[in-house]
């Protein structure tokens, strides 16, 4: 008798990558994903627990998974990832409809979990979020020809408002062999753009090694026959080096598109947030990269409303990205983590965090519309993704955009999902490119 699960993952693409591993220890086992969970023998979601909104994301897709339970149109509920691992203490607790939950270091444990719940029984496993990354195989379920490719876990940066370090453990590299062997194999499967990512890359082989290694990873990888992008997800400012740079000019398979989240741009805040480095160096960094790297695309991560920011600190924060021009940036209203030092400091209400988060979106909105504008005119690879049927166009991603986060070529033409093609870019709306094939 077949035995049925559904799989649903939230947040982050590390997060995705855990998901994809147990989607492959389920299928060795015997088990068959179908795609929804109505009818399924149980179903596995793969929890954020980073800030209130993914919480509560989290909280709401279990509750319907246990309304689905109660209605007998599903059969048991496992609930892994980052808010079991928050509140393993708890959560059975709170929330009684689960059957199985598994925290961070325990996504290996996903089979034992899925026959425990089809007999009827419940289960908690929670391993050392510290242990070594497992090294499990899996079921890519991004595409077509992407992926993403961890090379660490866990992180030790430990910024005044952020959690993960106390749900995901110390950071731990992975081997660079495990890493260049995935990614071949990866490649061999179709796969033209590896997304290299890590809670910080930059710190890449550091214990492991005993120094930073990402640039010699880069390297490596970017000799695999089949790699034709490879796009660099977080990038810590302090911890860029000369070797890293260069190698970043010099090798035409990374994407000059660089992710580096500095949330803040004042000493101040800067400090009391135990970020290393200050606001002139961040500044100094990008003028350095955007000198050292032509066509240089830059992504942030910005929080406003953060302990110690006032009127005057916001003001710093505009003028700076006014000045910076960044391409990209995701912009989000502190929420104060419980057990973080920031929870405890004082902070602006949330609604005046809220309204500095509009402002900052509607100037870098401004600032994205104008780069859009500035690419017209211009002969862009796209690595096809989809065709959209509303718009009767193919759809793909340049240089400039990574999946789910930024903008979208859409394209006429002939070229085939999951391969890549010159597009010359002639209009442009609402952060979207628009234009047509051409022959390279």
């Amino acid at each position: 008798m077949e035995k049925t699960f559904a799989m649903i993952s939230l947040g982050c693409a590390k997060n995705l990558v855990n998901s994809e591993q147990m989607l492959y220890l389920l299928s060795e086992a015997g088990y068959t994903m179908v795609p929804e969970p109505d009818g399924a023998d149980f179903a596995v979601v793969n929890t954020c627990g980073f800030i209130d909104a993914a919480k509560s994301e989290a909280i709401d897709v279990i509750l319907e998974m246990a309304e689905l339970k109660k209605e007998g149109k599903l059969g048991a509920l496992i609930v892994t990832g980052c808010l079991s691992e928050r509140y393993q203490d708890s959560i059975l607790e709170e929330l009684p409809e689960i059957d199985a939950v598994l925290g961070v270091g325990s996504f290996g444990d996903i089979v034992k979990a899925a026959d425990a719940v089809m007999e009827g029984r419940a289960i908690r496993c929670f391993a050392s979020s510290s242990a070594p990354v497992d090294e499990i195989p899996r079921v890519v379920s991004t595409g077509p020809a992407w992926a993403y490719l961890r090379i660490a876990e866990g992180c030790d940066n430990y910024c005044a408002f952020c959690a993960i370090p106390y749900i995901r453990g110390h950071y731990r590299s992975r081997a660079m062999e495990n890493i260049v062997e995935e990614a071949r194999e990866l490649a061999a499967h179709g796969v033209k753009e590896l997304i290299v990512i890590a809670q910080d890359i930059t710190r890449y082989g550091t214990d492991l090694y005993g120094k930073r290694c990402l640039a010699a990873l880069c390297r490596e990888l970017g000799q695999i026959e089949g790699v034709e992008w490879i796009r660099l997800h977080y990038l810590y400012p302090e911890a860029f080096d000369d070797e890293l740079i260069d190698e970043i000019a010099s090798n035409d398979k990374i994407v000059k598109y660089l992710d580096i989240p500095i949330q803040h741009i004042n000493d101040g805040i800067l400090k009391a947030m135990h970020r290393r480095g200050t606001g002139g160096e961040i500044r100094a960094l990008f003028a350095k990269l955007r000198a050292r790297i032509p066509g240089l695309v830059l992504r942030t991560s910005l929080i406003t409303g953060l302990p110690g920011e006032g009127e005057a600190e916001f003001e710093e924060l505009c003028d700076f990205l006014k000045q910076a021009r960044i391409e990209r940036a995701g912009v989000f209203p502190f929420s104060p983590e419980e057990g973080t030092p920031a929870a405890a400091m004082e902070h602006p209400d949330p609604l005046t965090a809220q309204r500095r988060a509009e402002l900052v979106m509607e100037l870098q909105a401004r600032i994205m519309d104008e780069f859009c504008e500035s690419r017209i005119g211009q002969t862009l690879r796209v690595l096809c993704q989809d065709f959209d049927e509303d718009s009767g166009l193919l759809v793909g991603r340049s240089y400039a955009d990574s999946p789910d986060i930024d903008g979208l070529v859409f394209f006429e033409g002939s070229c085939a999902p999951g391969e890549m093609c010159d597009v010359l870019v002639d209009s442009a709306e609402d952060g979207f490119l628009y234009g047509k094939e051409v022959e390279a």
